[in-house]
């Protein structure tokens, strides 16, 4: 069971728009993914990412949507189980569920300082990067190297 800490971090976009309406000199950051089967790139991912701001955002990828991204199978662990292990982590500050195949939605409401993605992107390559420079955003590639994958532990598995 958690403890009031991480369950405190698990939230909606709505409650997190309105929270951060207004929010000053903070730099918000928001990140996305599936996180199944976590492992030490996407802490290094997340980690990497809290540096680039001062609240992280992570927004985790639904059971639905990562079938669509990911195929059947997929996850292995169910979305509200990997909202609270993300949350758990010390560098993440806020956390919740999306049922969309994309972040523009997300990007758009929120309007986050930072929009960070892996390092199996460019700058150039990131999906949502016409929607962050229209507010007045930036894109940071963040993490080490993609040598980890859920995918690739998965296969290692046998599944």
């Amino acid at each position: 069971m958690s403890d009031a800490g991480t369950l405190d971090k698990l939230t909606t976009l709505e409650a997190l728009a309105e929270r951060y309406q207004e929010r000053g000199d903070l730099a918000v950051v928001l990140t996305n993914g599936v996180f199944d089967l976590f492992h030490v790139g996407h802490l290094r991912y997340l980690e990497a990412a809290a540096e680039e701001g001062d609240i992280l955002v992570v927004a985790v990828n639904s059971d639905r949507s990562t079938r669509a991204y990911k195929g059947e199978g997929r996850p292995v662990i169910p979305e509200a189980e990997r909202a609270e292990i993300i949350a758990a982590l010390a560098c993440v500050d806020h956390v919740f569920v999306f049922d969309d195949l994309n972040v523009e939605r997300i990007l758009a409401t929120l309007k986050p300082d930072v929009h960070a993605k892996g390092t199996d992107y460019t700058p150039e390559t990131v999906p949502e990067r016409a929607v962050v420079q229209g507010y007045g955003g930036r894109v940071a590639i963040c993490g080490d190297p993609k040598d980890h994958s859920s995918s690739d532990i998965i296969r290692r598995l046998g599944r």
